[in-house]
């Protein structure tokens, strides 16, 4: 039998969201403690709207000197090719993590999920420099719309660095 969030005691809630962050899927919680995957989804929800609020007011005025910025791929609902007309194309499919973080001592800085694209690009430099106290060196891979969405957020202040890494095979082909 599943119960409803609002009966949810703290230990059970506790107990979901350190599963989450475990990274157990929704519907191995519910096996698990026998909480509907519904109500799984909303206590995430209402904690991570709960965690970006907080991060939004905190992680500002930030002192960096070298800061490194990386997505993390992943996709929602459907993968990209599986996408159709009754699919949200904005929102499903294809879906990047961008994260800017201290080089130096790890805390990330700025993060955003979206498409891998200049629009995507152009709000997480804008967050990323808004969240800075002061100048920096910044790293990003060579994706093309860093450059415009660099010079848009951060002008001529910033020290910018495109790091784009090359692999090559044991057999010396490149891979």
């Amino acid at each position: 039998m599943t119960r409803p969030m609002d009966v949810l005691a703290q230990s059970e809630q506790a107990a979901v969201i350190g599963a989450l962050v475990e990274g157990n899927s929704v519907r191995s919680i519910e096996r698990m403690t026998g909480i509907h995957l519904d109500t799984v989804m909303r206590l995430s929800a209402r904690v991570g709207e709960g965690c970006a609020r907080l991060l939004d007011a905190r992680v500002r005025n930030v002192h960096a000197k070298r800061v490194q910025v990386d997505e993390i791929w992943t996709f929602v609902v459907v993968k990209q090719a599986r996408l159709n007309g009754h699919h949200n194309h904005a929102e499903m499919g294809e879906q990047y993590v961008s994260v800017g973080m201290d080089s130096d001592s790890k805390p990330v800085i700025s993060h955003l999920v979206g498409k891998r694209d200049a629009t995507t690009a152009n709000y997480f430099m804008q967050d990323l420099k808004e969240r800075l106290a002061n100048r920096v060196q910044l790293t990003t891979d060579g994706f093309k719309p860093y450059i415009a969405a660099v010079e848009d957020a951060f002008g001529l202040d910033v020290d910018y660095a495109h790091l784009v890494k090359l692999y090559w095979s044991a057999k010396g082909k490149r891979g």
